[in-house]
């Protein structure tokens, strides 16, 4: 089943902490956003594969947007 993990605040991402394929866990920060000049860390809800990455470093992203597919 697919998860897509949403960004939890407006801003900007300013690093991508996982590349397609990477295994990950519950908990595991795969993205961090900035906002208002403090870095926000985006976790994994469930454990699985990284399917697909739906934004870049640097671009702008608004809350609900969504930022990594993984497949459990």
């Amino acid at each position: 089943m697919a998860v897509v993990i949403k960004a939890h605040i407006t801003g900007t991402v300013w690093k991508i902490e996982v590349k397609t394929g990477d295994r990950v866990e519950e908990g595991t920060v795969v993205a961090i956003l900035e906002s208002m000049k403090m870095e926000m860390p985006v976790e994994a809800e469930d454990a699985g594969v990284v399917t697909a990455i739906h934004t870049t470093e640097g671009a702008p992203v608004k809350e609900g947007e969504p930022l990594v597919t993984l497949d459990g």
